[in-house]
C-alpha cells in the first residue's frame, strides 16, 4: 500500500498497475485515447499526461504509482496540451463527421467536445488512401485513423492474430495490413475486435441494413429473423435498460414492428448443436480417437484454426454452428408450399458476432450449394434500424418468439458465454436432471471469465478433461502445449472473443468490467428462469428430430465439406 497526493487530496493505492488507474479511482476522468487495461501499455495519445510539483510533465498510463508522489492533472499547461493533441489529430484527420458512421459515438469527436476544441488552425497535408471494404466483416478507412494503436495490439495481444500494425514512419505511417493488401487477403479472422477499441471511425461494421429494409419492403417476400442468446443482453444498454437486462421479449415485438414476418431464437438452433456434438463427442471420446474434439461453433476461432493450425482441422466438430443449423432447418421448413405462402424467404440472422458475416459465405456452410442465411445483422446493426424507425424501445410491449423454432433451453442460452457450450454438452451427457448435478456442473470451474480454464468431469468412472479457452492468444498459447504433448484434453471449447459472444465485435461499445459481468449474469440469469434446462428435453427439437431432419440430419446440421472441396477446385 501507499499513498499520493493527486490535485491537493490524499489518495492511497495498493495494486493499481499505473497512476492512471491511481487518478481514476480518485474520481477524475482523465482522458485517453490509445489506453485500454487489457492492453499492452502503449503511451501514444499522451492524453494522460500529468504534472509533478517540480513540473516534470509524464504519462500516467505508463508510469507505475510510487508512495510520496504529488501529481496535477488539470494545470494550466496540461489544459493547453490536451487541447493542442486534439487539434493536432483532427488536422490530419478526415472531418466529414456528420456522414461519419461514428459520428455521436466517436470518443475523438468527444474529447474536441470536451476540450474545447472548436477550431483547426492546420492545414491537412496527408495524402487520402482508399477505403478497404474487402472483408464481409469490417471496413477500414484510413482516413479517420488516428495512429492510436489500439487495433494493432488488440489483433496482437488480445488475438494473436497479426493481421495489421503500422507501416512507414514520421508522416507517412499508417495502419495497414502487410504489404498494403486488402484485409481479406489477410489471416484476418473476421472477429472484429478491432472495431471494439478503435475510438474514431477508422474501422467500422460492414452493413447490410440498406437489403434488409429492402427485403421487408417486398411484399412478395417472407423475411424471418433469429436471435443469437448474446444479443438480448447487450441490446437494451442503448435505450436506457439496465445493463445485462434479458431483452429477448421486447426485441421479438420490436422486430415484429419493423417488419419481420416471424422472429425466432437462435438458442433453438444451439440445442440442435449440443444434440450433435455431444453425439459426436462421445463416439470419439469412448473410440478414444479423433481426441481432442473442438468445438466449431465460433467462426473466426475455426478460421483461426484453419490459417495457423491446419494439422488440428480434424479435430474440430463436423457440427455446424448454431446459426447455421438454424438456417438450414428453416430453409428446409420453407420449401414446403403450405408454409411460404407461395412467397420467396429472406433468412435473417441478428447476431453479437461480426465473423457469423462471413461464415454464411463459407462453401462447407452451404446446403447442397444454397447458402442458408442471407444476410447477418450484428446487435449494433439492429440498434441502428430501431433508432431510425424511431420505435422507442422502452415502450415496446414483450413479445414471445414465433413457433415452431421459438424454444430453446437454458444450456442454448448459456452458448452466448465462454464456457457455455461446454457445460451444455455436459447436461446432455448427464442422466437425467437432478438440480444437484446441475448444480455440481455450475460449481466445476466451467463458469468465469478466465482466459483459459480446465475442468476434470467424471462420466460414468471415467474421466473427461476438457478446457475452455475465450481469446485466440489463449487459444494459440494452449494448442502449443496440445501440439508439444505438455498437455492432453479431451474436449476444447474455444471463443475467439474474451467472455465469448457477449463481448463480440458487434456488440454496443463502451462495455468495461461492469458491463462486460453484467451481460454474463444476464444469460444465466435467462438459464435460471427457463424451464427446460437441458437441450434434450426440448420437445420441439424432439419434434424435429422425429419429422423434418429425417434422413437429412447430416445434410441440414453438419459442415458440408464436399461443397468446400468443389469450390476450392473451381
Amino acid at each position: 500500500m501507499g499513498s499520493m497526493m493527486i490535485d491537493g487530496r490524499r489518495v492511497e493505492f495498493t495494486d493499481e498497475p499505473n497512476v492512471l488507474a491511481v487518478i481514476r479511482k480518485a474520481g477524475i476522468d482523465i482522458p485517453t485515447l490509445c489506453y485500454h487495461s487489457e492492453l499492452s501499455i502503449y503511451g501514444a495519445c499522451r492524453l494522460c499526461t500529468v504534472e509533478n510539483e517540480w513540473g516534470k510533465t509524464f504519462a500516467s498510463c505508463s508510469e507505475k504509482p510510487k508512495d510520496g508522489m504529488v501529481i496535477y492533472t488539470n494545470t494550466p499547461r496540461l489544459i493547453k496540451y490536451r487541447k493542442q493533441i486534439i487539434e493536432l489529430l483532427l488536422a490530419s484527420h478526415c472531418r466529414d463527421c456528420t456522414t461519419c458512421i461514428k459520428s455521436g459515438e466517436c470518443h475523438l469527436q468527444d474529447l474536441a467536445h470536451r476540450l474545447g476544441v472548436h477550431d483547426v488552425r492546420f492545414e491537412n497535408t496527408k495524402e487520402p488512401h482508399p477505403i478497404d471494404d474487402s472483408s464481409p466483416a469490417i471496413v477500414r478507412d484510413p482516413n479517420k485513423c488516428i495512429l492510436c494503436g489500439d487495433c494493432v495490439r488488440m489483433c496482437d495481444n488480445v488475438q494473436g492474430v497479426n493481421a495489421i500494425d503500422f507501416a512507414y514512419r514520421g508522416t507517412e505511417a499508417i495502419v495497414s495490413p502487410a504489404f498494403n493488401k486488402p484485409i481479406a487477403q489477410t489471416d484476418c479472422v473476421n472477429c472484429g475486435q478491432c472495431r471494439v477499441v478503435c475510438p474514431t471511425g477508422a474501422i467500422s461494421i460492414k452493413t447490410n441494413i440498406d437489403v434488409v429494409w429492402d427485403a421487408l419492403a417486398d411484399k412478395d417476400t417472407i423475411v424471418i429473423a433469429q436471435i443469437a442468446p448474446a444479443v438480448r443482453v447487450a441490446a437494451g444498454e442503448e435505450f436506457g435498460i439496465p445493463k445485462g437486462e434479458n431483452v429477448m421479449g421486447k426485441l421479438v415485438g420490436v422486430l415484429h414492428r419493423l417488419g419481420f414476418d416471424e422472429v425466432y431464437d437462435t438458442a433453438y438452433g444451439a440445442d440442435l448443436t449440443v444434440m450433435e456434438e455431444s453425439k459426436e463427442f462421445m463416439e470419439r471420446f469412448n473410440a478414444g480417437e479423433n481426441l481432442p474434439l473442438f468445438t466449431s461453433c465460433c467462426p473466426a476461432w475455426v478460421k483461426f484454426c484453419e490459417n495457423r493450425y491446419p494439422e488440428l482441422v480434424p479435430h474440430l466438430s463436423t457440427c455446424r454452428s448454431p446459426q447455421q443449423m438454424f438456417g438450414a432447418v428453416v430453409r428446409e421448413y420453407y420449401k414446403n408450399p403450405e408454409n411460404n405462402a407461395g412467397k420467396k424467404l429472406v433468412s435473417v440472422s441478428i447476431m453479437p458476432c461480426t465473423a457469423k458475416k462471413e461464415e454464411i459465405l463459407r462453401p462447407e456452410s452451404k446446403t447442397n450449394g444454397r447458402q442458408d442465411i442471407d444476410y447477418v445483422l450484428t446487435t449494433t446493426e439492429l440498434i441502428s434500424m430501431i433508432k431510425r424507425a424511431g420505435i422507442m424501445f422502452d415502450q415496446v410491449e414483450i413479445e414471445s418468439a414465433d413457433v415452431p423454432f421459438g424454444i430453446g433451453s437454458g444450456a442454448g442460452v448459456i452458448f452466448g458465454v465462454t464456457g457455455g457450450v461446454t457445460e451444455a454438452v455436459l447436461r446432455k451427457i448427464t442422466q437425467g436432471h437432478k438440480r444437484a448435478d446441475m448444480e455440481e456442473l455450475k460449481s466445476s470451474g466451467v463458469r468465469g471469465d478466465d482466459g483459459i480454464k480446465e475442468i476434470v468431469y467424471d462420466y460414468n468412472g471415467k474421466e473427461i478433461k476438457a478446457a475452455i479457452v475465450s481469446g485466440l492468444a489463449n487459444a494459440d498459447q494452449l494448442l502449443k502445449k496440445i501440439k508439444s504433448g505438455e498437455v492432453h484434453y479431451d474436449f476444447v471449447e474455444v471463443m475467439a472473443c474474451r467472455r465469448g459472444c457477449v463481448m463480440g465485435g458487434g456488440q454496443p461499445l463502451d462495455a468495461g468490467a461492469h458491463t462486460r459481468e453484467a451481460r454474463m449474469q444476464g444469460l444465466y440469469k435467462a438459464d435460471v428462469n427457463t424451464q427446460i434446462k437441458k437441450s434434450d428435453e426440448n420437445p420441439m427439437v424432439q419434434s424435429l428430430y422425429e419429422g423434418l431432419l429425417k434422413g437429412k440430419t447430416h445434410e441440414l446440421l453438419h459442415r458440408n465439406f464436399t461443397e468446400a472441396e468443389k469450390e476450392k477446385n473451381k
